[in-house]
């Protein structure tokens, strides 16, 4: 007896539809962070609760190798041809690149992320960490010229851009009240694990 083609469409297009709901579910979930900002709550062990700038609460397990930088501030003097840095740019009304933030990396860190991306400091932000190739002083402050492997950005700094470098850090400054950023992965049974933190010192929010 003849198959009348419905016969092998309705099950093609109920797994089409299932198909379809489950990638709209996937799109509709909120994307896993890989950063958290914030305030440490609370330390016991090797985890750290943290009031996110958004206002959550925040568990990370320290992994056992994670390593803990200090932030700390620098002038923009520091800032010389040659350095390695990262920079969030954000454009300006001219939309050249204007920096809200600098970091000097030591010598130990150079190549660091080096390339530049969308970054999740402030709306529009990117990050570029790359080589200081130029620096030309200006009345409102500097304009570098950086160079990474995939190609150079100008970059405009004001003289009241924050300027900070890392230095090493221990895990004793991981306390109540310190400003920090951790960068976390989400493990398989949801929780979230750090191998990284950056600690501001002297009540310093990490810019970045």
């Amino acid at each position: 007896m003849p198959l009348h083609r419905s016969t092998f469409t309705r099950p093609l297009v109920a797994v089409a539809m299932v198909a379809a709901s489950s990638l709209y579910a996937l799109a509709q979930q909120p994307p896993v962070p890989s950063r958290v900002r914030g305030t440490i709550e609370a330390v016991n062990g090797d985890q750290l609760t943290v009031k996110s700038r958004s206002g959550e609460d925040v568990t990370l397990h320290m992994s056992g190798d994670a390593k803990v930088l200090g932030v700390t501030r620098i002038s923009l003097a520091d800032v010389k041809v040659g350095s390695f840095i990262g920079a969030t740019t954000i454009p300006g009304p001219d939309g050249k690149p204007k920096a809200v933030e600098v970091h000097v990396f030591p010598e130990d860190m150079r190549g660091t992320g080096e390339g530049s991306r969308p970054w999740d400091l402030r709306p529009n932000s990117s990050m570029t960490n790359a080589t200081v190739a130029e620096s030309v002083a200006a009345n409102d402050g500097r304009t570098l010229t950086v160079k990474y492997k995939d190609g150079e950005k100008q970059v405009e700094i004001s003289p009241d851009t924050p300027v900070v470098t890392f230095v090493p850090g221990e895990r004793s400054e991981l306390k109540a009240g310190a400003k920090v950023i951790a960068f976390i992965r989400k493990l398989p049974d949801g929780s979230f694990e750090t191998d990284r933190v950056n600690v501001g010192r002297d009540g310093l929010t990490p810019p970045m």
